[in-house]
């Protein structure tokens, strides 16, 4: 979200703009104004990371138990899952920054009054999109679902969940409406202290519902639904009494509606769904072609990998919080250089962070393939790849690459592997990594090494040289044409031996003359 994105005003008629006069500032708002940036932002992201997180985690908890009732369970609830997480995010993320940011400039103006005036507009306008999905799901969700590939079972399954869990949407609106007021104070720990809190309970609920445990009906698939709603609104009742108590400083108070209070929380949250609108539809279309194509047990396969992928939103969401809240507080106190650098601090953080799983997943390949676990070790790799391929890390996507394809050399998959080092060198051409580069034309003439094919391997080598004398001048030359001279009809292994040998060195030479800029 955009400092520009966080620094709309709202146009106060005279009168409304005097009932919003400036008012003493909370200790709470003190600390988002003056506080040491790095550890305020770290302070109010870690209760986030870890409310993200258990709601991650119990989504794939809940995915293992529907599993037990069969592929077609699996694959309707995998067809209902991106619609479910498109209300999520557009809920929390989306509609949600705009709550917080609109509230938390009303707190940087000194605008209680405003504050709460904004926490009452923005029930409303999450719970008439609560009614919405409701509306648009229970009348049209069956033609939706097969749309997506749905047939057979796996339709009935889906039908049966998306009803129970979107004639409650309602309640994930007011549950996610009601955090994010909270949080646009700079309050991230009651938010997730409650969600966590219902997770504990809903983890054992949901197959209590669903296989009929003990005096519990057996609901199926419908179990884990009315699981959802339950815990959706006995965390929205609690968030609600908090702030009706006067323990939030935004409080919700009867307002009349208008306009511009409406616009101050659209203005960002609507612009912000459309990623999330986005994200969705590419999981349903992708959800809808597996199906079409592969049948209900490749779309549950699909469906729950595809979970697995959200998990990289605890990260994005745990930081974006706090930063929403310590720069629209800034912004609507005027201090907008402080704004702009908190807003630079926090994407350093979240850069580092970032950075920081993607090397650790690499690292823990490299010691799966040490300790002879190749499968998990390929896994790891692709794992690494794509969080760093979400991440916009396209330098180390590329080492991934070539890090895949030497596993597969290293397996002894040859044609695999040569076909990926092609794939990994360009790769690593394109986004300037000549290091990765030459390991790639190393490799592929070793293989050939391997399999006889010394001629290929010596051709592999004059490719080399003739990129790293245009690179490095014309100290290559030399050695290229020695390379050249040495191969003959009588003595074509020792050729290619000795290209790879000079070839070792070079690459040895460029690591070291160029570790700084190449790593």
């Amino acid at each position: 979200m955009s400092v520009a994105a966080l620094d709309a005003t709202v146009d106060l008629p005279p009168r409304e703009a005097a009932v919003g006069a400036p008012a003493e500032i909370s200790p709470r708002t003190r600390v988002l104004l003056h506080g040491p940036i790095v550890s305020t932002l770290l302070r109010m992201a870690w209760p986030n990371v870890l409310v993200m997180v258990a709601q991650a985690a119990t989504g794939l908890i809940e995915t293992w138990f529907v599993s037990k009732l069969g592929t077609d369970a699996l694959a309707g609830m995998a067809l209902v899952f991106p619609g479910v997480m498109l209300m999520q995010m557009i809920s929390a993320g989306a509609m949600g920054g705009g709550i917080s940011s609109a509230i938390a400039r009303a707190l940087g103006r000194g605008r209680r009054d405003q504050a709460d005036a904004l926490a009452m507009h923005a029930v409303i306008i999450h719970v008439a999109l609560g009614a919405l999905f409701t509306g648009i799901m229970l009348g049209f969700g069956r033609p939706i679902y097969r749309a997506l590939g749905g047939a057979g079972g796996e339709l009935d399954a889906a039908v049966t969940y998306s009803n129970v869990v979107f004639a409650g949407s309602v309640l994930l609106w007011l549950l996610n409406g009601l955090a994010s007021i909270i949080r646009g104070t700079g309050n991230m720990l009651v938010p997730a202290l409650v969600i966590c809190v219902g997770v504990v309970v809903l983890v054992p609920l949901s197959p209590l519902l669903i296989f009929g445990i003990g005096p519990f009906p057996a609901l199926g698939i419908a179990g884990g639904g009315v699981a959802l709603l339950l815990f959706y609104a006995a965390g929205s009742a609690v968030l609600a009494w908090y702030i009706l108590s006067g323990r939030n400083i935004a409080r919700l108070r009867p307002t009349r509606p208008r306009w511009p209070l409406f616009r101050e929380i659209l203005g960002v949250g609507a612009v912000a769904a459309v990623t999330s609108v986005q994200t969705n539809v590419i999981i349903a279309l992708a959800t809808a072609l597996v199906a079409t194509a592969a049948g209900p047990g490749a779309a549950a396969g699909y469906g729950t990998s595809a979970r697995l992928e959200y998990l990289l939103v605890p990260l994005v969401f745990g930081l974006g919080a706090p930063l929403v809240a310590m720069v629209g507080t800034n912004v609507g106190a005027g201090e907008r250089k402080r704004a702009l650098r908190i807003a630079f601090v926090g994407s350093a953080l979240a850069f580092a962070i970032t950075e920081a799983i993607g090397v650790a997943l690499h690292n823990q390949a490299v010691c799966l393939i040490v300790l002879n676990d190749f499968d998990r070790a390929l896994a790891t790799y692709e794992r690494a790849r794509e969080h760093c391929a979400r991440a916009g890390m396209p330098v180390l996507v590329a080492q991934a690459d070539y890090n895949i394809a030497y596993l597969y050399y290293f397996r002894g998959d040859y044609s695999r592997a040569l076909e990926l080092l092609r794939a990994a060198r360009a790769a690593c051409a394109t986004v300037g990594d000549p290091y990765h580069s030459a390991l790639c034309n190393l490799d592929q003439s070793d293989i050939y090494l391997d399999l006889n094919l010394s001629a290929e391997a010596a051709e592999m080598r004059d490719e080399k040289a003739q990129r790293r004398v245009l690179q490095m001048g014309d100290d290559f030359v030399p050695r290229a044409q020695a390379i050249r001279e040495t191969v003959k009809e009588d003595d074509r292994l020792a050729a290619g031996r000795a290209a790879v040998f000079v070839f070792d060195v070079d690459v040895r030479g460029l690591c070291d003359g160029h570790s700084e800029s190449l790593r």
